[in-house]
């Protein structure tokens, strides 16, 4: 499960990048991947956990949860 940042975060258009643990590697969130989890929205600097799905052979974040497991 991989572990990240919120790097910036929109709560308007439900979009934003999270910076994984690495420092360099960025994901990109967009609103569908909020729709399953039961956080409508994200701060920068909160640590998140996610799923890596692969959609359309492109990974896309989906359920990110707060805090780290």
């Amino acid at each position: 499960m991989p572990q990240a940042t919120v790097k910036t975060y929109d709560s308007l258009s439900r979009t934003g990048v999270l910076l994984a643990d690495d420092g360099s590697t960025e994901f990109h969130i967009g609103p569908e991947a909020m729709e399953a989890g039961m956080f409508r929205f994200l701060r920068p600097g909160q640590r998140v956990t996610f799923d890596l799905v692969d959609e359309g052979g492109k990974s896309v974040v989906r359920n990110p949860r707060i805090g780290i497991a």
